[in-house]
């Protein structure tokens, strides 16, 4: 069960001082019997008059900043150490009316499931679910976990992974034609796949480490993003189809949502004269305890014409 130790720091640099209005920050990892917060530290400067917290409708902690001064940096650092104990591909279990696709969720589930089966992106000529179609055998004898595993590695397999730093995410259309994408496009396209064949999904934000130095992870640096699929037997499943992974080893839960917009990990707004804004530095370091160096570390410099007037 290891500890990790996980440092994010966010600075956004303006030529002259500005006023800032709310901030929004959703950078605390979610507790669970998996996930087991031992410390969470969010230090903001300049200090804001008035810091909360609150639970969206997702369960998921929200901080929200309030500031009554201006200053030409504004900085946000979030130290957390948690205990993480990682679900691994041969633990998933699914029940038996569920192993072979298709199947039907169960009454009870099927209320509460409903919003996460509903498609989120026009596909007029049926193109995802030409390509999600495509991890269905023929012959009926489809295993779900089988299937799922599949697309999450034909992803990785076949598109490529291009990071991007300006917010939003392409469309699954976009994604399938341009054959490229950031971990957000990838987690938005098997999303839509997972929907298209019926199946509950939701998108997740957190962090990605790699566990040891034989495994090679992809989208460290900044906050990481994935997929989540309701199998019944073991509830909730992640799928990483950025780095090819089934269950929670290397992932890291902070938001999950039923769309990416619901689950940015910091927004807000300032005023202040017109190109003040000159950059955002972004560093996440994660440490697993008596490992050095850290096991994931990088820093991204966001170019400063990509969010005038907002964060």
């Amino acid at each position: 069960m290891p500890i990790l130790s996980i440092h994010h720091v966010t600075t956004y640099r303006y030529t002259r001082p500005v006023a800032f209005g709310e901030h929004r920050l959703m950078v605390r990892p979610r507790e669970g019997h998996d996930q087991r917060l031992i410390e969470a530290e969010l230090k903001i400067d300049p200090p804001p008059t008035d810091l909360r917290w609150l639970h969206d409708v997702f369960g998921n902690s929200v901080a929200i900043a309030r500031f009554d001064r201006r200053s030409d940096t504004l900085r946000f650092a979030s130290h957390v150490r948690l205990e993480h104990i990682p679900m691994e591909p041969a633990a998933v279990e699914v029940e038996d009316y569920a192993r072979c696709y298709p199947f039907t969720y169960s009454s009870e589930d099927m209320p509460d499931l409903l919003r996460s089966i509903e498609r989120g992106h026009h596909d007029p000529y049926r193109v995802v679910d030409d390509w999600a179609g495509k991890f269905v055998r023929r012959d009926g004898q489809t295993d779900t976990l089988a299937m799922l595993t599949g697309m999450t590695r034909a992803i990785r397999r076949d598109l490529t992974y291009i990071p991007r730093h300006e917010k939003g995410t392409q469309t699954p259309l976009e994604t399938l034609q341009k054959r490229q994408g950031t971990c957000r496009d990838y987690a938005v396209l098997m999303i839509e796949a997972a929907r298209a064949l019926g199946l509950a999904a939701r998108f997740v934000s957190g962090y990605v480490y790699a566990p040891s130095a034989r495994e090679g992870r992809v989208g460290g640096g900044n906050t990481h993003a994935w997929v989540r699929i309701f199998l019944p037997g073991s509830g909730w499943i992640e799928f990483d189809p950025t780095n090819g992974i089934v269950g929670s080893v290397g992932l890291v839960r902070v938001a999950i949502a039923r769309d990416p917009y619901q689950a940015v990990p910091l927004s807000g707004t300032f005023s202040g004269f017109p190109g003040s804004y000159t950059g955002m530095d972004v560093s996440v370091e994660i440490a697993m305890d008596g490992q050095t160096p850290p096991i994931a570390a990088a820093a991204t410099t966001l170019n400063p014409h990509l969010l005038q007037g907002r964060e």
